[in-house]
């Protein structure tokens, strides 16, 4: 018998950019496969859950909001995520009528505003979450270092996904805040936060460091 795979789902993640910074577009499908060899202690075929960052974008700057979320609806309406996906929204500094824009696009799916903070734990209010930024990357580093999350390396950008997160750093300040970043000039981390995006929304709150774990398959 060959592995199975029972469900899926698509959780896209948007970190929206400025003049000077990408958008990029990450995502993460989530599946749960049935292996192949059946367990002769439980007669069961064992089952798994396996998450993989499947698409990586990034728009050329200057890119409009509305042409953001346009690509967005092309990517959510395609015929093998239609119906099953999710979008998490960076909404962090946009105001509400950028959110109001993806709200309006009838992408058919569920939109999760999310406006990323400095603070300690994640809270809701009318709609939008803020989340604090240590608890999307700490998120992160735990699946990779559980090996829970793979970066399928067919992608062009997976390299420069790789080198992303290679390069984040923690910093504490004077008051005892940390914080997480690419603090090196000219670098990016627009496609480490889309990832985290989607990811936030399988992984919940975690932290652990990054290790050396393959991150490519």
């Amino acid at each position: 018998m060959q592995e199975t795979v029972v469900w899926k789902r698509f959780h896209v993640g948007v970190d929206l950019g400025q003049r000077r910074d990408y958008t990029a577009i990450a995502v993460v499908e989530q599946a749960e496969v049935l292996g192949a060899e059946m367990d002769r202690v439980t007669w069961e075929y064992p089952r798994e859950m396996r998450n993989s960052v499947r698409f990586l974008e990034r728009l050329k700057l200057g890119t409009t909001y509305p042409e953001v979320v346009r690509r967005v609806r092309d990517i959510v309406l395609s015929w093998e995520l239609y119906g099953r996906v999710t979008v998490m929204m960076d909404a962090t500094g946009v105001g509400a009528p950028v959110v109001d824009l993806f709200r309006g696009m009838e992408l058919g799916c569920g939109l999760v505003p999310v406006i990323i903070t400095g603070g300690e734990k994640a809270t809701q209010e009318g709609g939008v979450w803020r989340v604090p930024k240590r608890e999307l990357i700490s998120g992160l580093e735990v699946m990779f270092q559980e090996e829970r999350l793979r970066i399928a390396k067919k992608m062009e950008l997976a390299g420069t996904l790789v080198k992303e997160l290679l390069a984040l750093e923690a910093r504490l300040s004077r008051t005892g805040h940390e914080s997480f970043g690419v603090w090196r000039e000219g670098e990016h981390d627009d496609l480490v936060l889309a990832v985290a995006l989607a990811c936030w929304r399988v992984q919940g709150r975690m932290h652990i460091g990054m290790g050396t774990r393959r991150l490519v398959w």
